[in-house]
């Protein structure tokens, strides 16, 4: 797995790179709300910073389809 930080209008993100053979639950993206099978790469992302007041940034890592974290920018909340 790796990891890395990216920088959005969204704030600091780390990031992780998925494999497919390392991915074996599903997952409900929240780009776009569609299951992520097992077996499919994708990102885990969580903020450097926790954006509640409750916990470490970790606790509100998602996963996302590769393609949907990428357009996240581009979504209208």
């Amino acid at each position: 797995m790796h990891e890395s930080i990216e920088s959005g209008p969204d704030g600091e993100w780390v990031v992780r790179r998925i494999t497919g053979s390392a991915s074996t639950k599903p997952y409900r993206c929240p780009g776009c709300d569609q299951l992520i099978r097992p077996a499919t790469p994708h990102i885990v992302a969580w903020p450097t910073v926790s954006r509640s007041f409750t916990g470490e940034g970790i606790d509100e890592r998602r996963h996302w389809h590769t393609g949907c974290w990428r357009a996240r920018g581009r979504r209208r909340r």
